[in-house]
């Protein structure tokens, strides 16, 4: 039933996931948020408040020290790594320990309106707009606690480690035998006999591995309740007077259940998000930015991991994930043209559709239609293949604009690699790159 060994392929791929902030399908809040949460299901945590500007973090300061003395100002910003992270203030660190009001204040004001970068940010960082002022506690351990839902067991799986307060994947890397894992039957539940196994198991001392075991079972409420894919409390400690405290927490939520978690959606921080990705879900449209120069435009997930693929194939790099599903009208295509070269990087765009319940003379008409708007300058490679193809390659041949048509999956892909090279290196030579004609391409001497 219980397993100290290495994580699986799957769940190491989630806690990486977890630590390393890698793009995710699925809705994050902030911490102080999922700590309000874990308070509604009787999760003991530190007590907090947030502060949206420096003068709230002194009178929340001013209250918890009063009360129970020195606090700690973290930087609410979705983002791992906050405690190594650097603000454009100068400020090093997203969580403080500060001594006084003054101190807290101090500290807000290099916080709160500042970009804070960590190494899941990128250099860009993220913009911080509140900081959650807690009281600090004193711990005699830290441990690792998380659910998620693993693919490999088709449900639930509690992951857990008497090593918290790091990284799981360095636990997980150097000391494998840490690492419990415990599937759960998602018809049946985490059981109170289980919990209170993996709460001795972990290491909990005899007097309270009743009330971590609890804890375990109101998390799991949570996670099924509110559907979520995830819930990590690292660290989860035992304090110095002997209280089991989510001292810290993660909670993502599964996207399709949006229709009945309308409370917690309401939540989302769009500002803490890719804006790209913003207005690409306001048009029903899966976007993801990634660090390329070729734009993709494609119907269907596989289809568009394998054109992913192939551009990198062929040496090129692509400059984001986008699925326009299976239905998109010919204005959704329009504004997924305008999201793609919106991205300064991209230096050609590549359109792969095959037409099931997508027709392709849909596609072309947005095709046509955005470049006509958007006035594009960079080449457009276009595959079109399926239902109502013949339409779509008349409206593309009796066009004046500038669109190279092939059939070939591969044809297409090196195509499009070439081309968004030849613009790279025009555009740092500064050199203007034009068409002679919409089947040739043409670099002036």
């Amino acid at each position: 039933m219980f397993r100290s060994l290495k994580l699986t392929k799957s769940l190491t791929s989630q806690a990486s996931l977890l630590s390393k902030g890698q793009q995710k399908r699925f809705l994050a809040i902030h911490e102080y948020l999922s700590i309000d949460l874990l308070n509604k299901y009787g999760v003991n945590t530190p007590k907090g408040f947030v502060a949206k500007t420096p003068t709230q973090a002194y009178e929340i300061a001013e209250k918890l020290g009063k009360e129970e003395g020195d606090v700690v100002i973290k930087a609410q910003v979705l983002a791992g790594g906050r405690g190594k992270g650097t603000f454009d203030s100068g400020l090093k660190g997203g969580v403080k320990i500060v001594n006084s009001p003054t101190e807290a204040k101090k500290c807000a004001e290099k916080m709160i309106g500042h970009k804070l970068v960590t190494k899941q940010t990128g250099p860009g960082g993220k913009i911080c707009n509140s900081v959650f002022v807690v009281e600090r506690k004193y711990v005699r351990h830290e441990y690792y606690f998380a659910i998620l839902q693993d693919r490999k067991s088709q449900g639930p799986v509690v992951v857990a480690s008497s090593q918290g307060g790091v990284d799981i994947e360095s636990v997980a890397a150097e000391s494998p035998e840490a690492i419990i894992t415990l599937p759960v039957d998602i018809n049946v539940g985490l059981k109170k006999d289980d919990a209170k196994k993996l709460a001795e198991q972990l290491g909990f001392s005899p007097k309270i591995s009743d009330d971590a075991a609890e804890l375990f079972t109101r998390i799991y409420k949570l996670f099924i309740e509110k559907d979520a894919t995830q819930v990590e409390i690292n660290p989860l400690a035992e304090s110095a007077d002997h209280e089991v405290l989510a001292m810290d927490a993660k909670i993502n939520f599964d996207d399709n259940a949006e229709f009945r978690q309308k409370d917690i959606f309401d939540l989302r921080d769009t500002k803490q998000e890719d804006p790209r990705e913003v207005e690409a879900a306001n048009y029903d449209l899966n976007y993801i930015g990634l660090d390329g120069q070729i734009g993709c435009l494609v119907n269907g997930a596989g289809l568009a991991m394998a054109t992913m693929d192939i551009i990198k194939l062929y040496g090129g790099e692509p400059a984001n994930f986008l699925d326009v599903g299976g239905g998109a009208t010919a204005k959704q295509v329009t504004e997924a043209f305008k999201i793609i070269s919106a991205d300064p990087n991209v230096t050609a765009i590549f359109v792969n559709i095959f037409g099931g319940i997508m027709r392709c003379d849909i596609i072309a008409q947005g095709v046509l239609e955005a470049t006509k708007q958007l006035s594009l300058n960079i080449p457009i490679i276009l595959r079109l293949q399926g239902t109502e193809v013949k339409a779509a390659k008349e409206l593309i041949a009796n066009s004046d604009i500038r669109i190279i048509s092939t059939d070939d999956f591969d044809e297409a892909a090196i195509k499009a690699v070439k081309l968004s090279q030849i613009v790279k290196l025009a555009r740092s030579a500064q050199v203007h790159v034009t068409f002679e004609s919409p089947k040739e391409f043409n670099l002036p001497a």
